[in-house]
């Protein structure tokens, strides 16, 4: 017999279910693009991130925990010391105004999918990874101390809630 893809069970092709595995880390990288921070600070981000993507997979949201799992198979587990690499994209307003079409996307196709528990399940850990990078290094401040949430993270984190309705 023939183990079939996880996504099956949900009702996804696999063209669905790569928007829904892809987008959280497209959230995390482009969280982190939306404040050039050096490479120290995008790597505390990735950290914060990846560690939140890993946390998915101890959601009570089946979906979600079968999203997390998938990602973590495919990039590593922070748990095992696996870190991201650090991306700087070349055109950061244009990824994020991808990551942004993709979440749209990603919505649409979740309320013609699955009930709205799983869809508002998923479409709120989109937010909290972001929410967890933008807040992992802090802009301004001394030595790490005081700062704040830069505009433009805000903005980019902002915007993500508001399509995604969380």
């Amino acid at each position: 017999m023939v183990e079939q893809p996880a996504y099956t069970g949900f009702g996804f092709t696999d063209e669905e279910w790569g928007l829904l595995v892809g987008l959280p880390q497209a959230v995390l990288t482009a969280a982190s693009a939306a404040e050039s921070d050096g490479t120290r600070r995008t790597m505390a981000e990735n950290a914060a991130g990846l560690d939140t993507i890993s946390a998915g997979r101890e959601s009570a949201s089946p979906l979600v925990a079968a999203v997390a799992g998938e990602v973590v198979t495919r990039v590593g587990d922070p748990e095992t010391g696996a870190e991201l690499p650090v991306i700087a994209p070349a055109d950061p307003r244009a990824l994020l105004e991808d990551v942004l079409g993709r979440a749209k996307a990603a919505v649409t196709l979740l309320a013609a999918k699955v009930d709205e528990g799983e869809a508002g399940a998923y479409r709120h850990w989109l937010v909290e990874i972001a929410e967890h990078v933008v807040s992992a290094v802090s802009s301004g401040g001394i030595l790490g101390l005081g700062g704040v949430v830069s505009d433009s993270e805000r903005r980019f984190r902002d915007r993500l809630a508001q399509i995604l309705d969380d």
